[in-house]
């Protein structure tokens, strides 16, 4: 079931030799007699990553232990920060760093950080990147940015998806119930996602897929009649509502951008690549008809009047069988629900789960992927009662409006007071460690 490890490999190559000559160079106390005191910092301070720990009174870790680390590394890059493979000092753990600049840029930025560390900080499930711990802010005067650590992921979906690697059906099919199953905690917390596409999902090595990148997302509140920003979502994976000027907008939008990446997988290729949003809306009606007025009901009259204006086109529901050559009649009539113009019809993501084309993707997951279920003595699987949970305690929609009410002032205190608490829940304290090589290349990188 699983990929080719080699399809994940982000190209990281140990140097035992050079970590070695390193710490040979700069240890001090490996073998002193208990009797004497230690010179100098303990050993697992005196390492050449990223991370060190504040306080070392629970961990020391010999030479060798750290030579067998791999070398830290940049493996992302995005509009809101950049992403490096890291050691944790404190487990030996590979884990991912992101540091988190310009955040005081504008009080938009602020907002959205302050979102971004809220939301991660309340996430626990299999499909949903979370919050692994966050570095001890410098002084307050010097508070510029913020450095989070989150779990590893090897790859995400559209390395895969426009690499050789084959993708078969049932690879398709896991991904995408993961891909639901995450979504379906996110919308029970009240959050939609706004930014859902396959550079947006992480996949380990045991295709386990975890949804991410939290820099677009937001409460919502049905009851709500609050202007929203129709600038989300990258255009290729923007549903038509979003397209046309909706001023309110549901989670139905996160559905379609998932149908969007359904049909990717399927075809390996982008579904709907325009040169820009207008030319995006008349792909979407090419293929699924000139929609009626009342699918047109948040649309603003500019848009409305584009569709009514243009030459009608029927509705084909055949043209899905021409995205590939596997396309079967389960398949298809999920997609099309997915791809729903009018957003009140669209089908949501419970309903989804339960469709019959995602029944194996359910199973193959519960089956040795998911941490919910288990195996018991005599080896037999035992299953969750519930298999595709909902987020706990959902987020009070409240909450958006009060950070709207704050200055930027007042929302970088509370960033400063989160993140220096959320630091120090997991006992010793993280920083960067000036000491790395790599170090002056990675506060320089924006």
């Amino acid at each position: 079931m699983a990929l080719a490890p080699s399809q994940f490999d982000n190209g990281t190559t140990n140097n035992p030799q050079y970590i070695r000559h390193y710490i040979n160079q700069n240890a001090v106390g490996i073998n002193t007699p208990t009797n004497l005191q230690q010179i100098g910092p303990p050993i697992s301070q005196q390492n050449i990553g990223l991370l060190k720990m504040i306080t070392t009174d629970k961990f020391y870790y010999t030479p060798e232990q750290l030579a067998n680390c791999p070398p830290d590394e940049p493996i992302g890059y995005g509009a809101f920060g950049i992403v490096w493979s890291v050691t944790d000092p404190r487990t030996l753990q590979r884990v991912a760093l992101k540091r988190m600049t310009n955040i005081f840029q504008n009080l938009a930025s602020c907002k959205r950080t302050f979102r971004e560390i809220q939301m991660l900080s309340c996430f626990q499930h299999d499909n949903v990147l979370g919050l692994h711990d966050i570095l001890q802010p410098n002084d307050k005067k010097l508070f510029q940015e913020i450095h989070i650590l989150t779990e590893l992921m090897q790859s995400d979906l559209h390395k895969i998806i426009v690499s050789p690697q084959p993708l078969t059906t049932d690879h398709i099919k896991v991904f995408l119930y993961q891909t639901l199953r995450g979504m379906k905690y996110l919308h029970s917390a009240n959050i939609l996602h706004r930014d859902i596409k396959p550079g947006n999902l992480l996949i380990n090595s045991n295709c386990v897929l975890k949804i991410c990148d939290f820099g677009l997302a937001r409460l919502w509140d049905y009851r709500d009649t609050e202007t929203m920003t129709h600038e989300v979502v990258t255009q290729y994976y923007r549903a038509p509502e979003l397209l046309m000027g909706a001023k309110r907008y549901t989670s139905a939008i996160d559905v379609w951008s998932i149908g969007c990446i359904f049909a990717e997988m399927l075809g390996r290729r982008i579904l709907f690549q325009a040169q820009g949003p207008i030319d995006q809306l008349n792909m979407i009606i090419e293929m699924l008809g000139t929609p009626p007025t009342e699918g047109m009901m948040t649309a603003c009259e500019g848009a409305r009047n584009h569709v009514l204006r243009s030459p009608y086109r029927p509705s084909r529901p055949d043209r899905f069988y021409h995205i590939s050559q596997n396309m079967t009649q389960d398949c298809v009539h999920l997609l099309s629900c997915m791809l729903e113009f009018d957003p009140s019809k669209r089908i949501d993501v419970e309903t989804a789960l339960h469709h019959p084309y995602l029944h194996d993707g359910r199973i193959r997951f519960h089956n040795s992927m998911c941490t919910c279920c288990h195996t018991g003595t005599n080896r037999e699987r035992i299953y969750a009662k519930v298999l595709d949970p909902v987020h706990p305690s959902p987020l009070d929609p409240n909450w958006e409006k009060e950070i709207s009410s704050l200055s930027m002032f007042e929302l970088r205190d509370k960033l400063y007071t989160c993140v220096t608490q959320r630091s120090q829940r997991n006992g010793v304290p993280l920083t960067l460690n000036p000491l790395c090589p790599r170090y002056n290349e990675f506060m320089e990188q924006s």
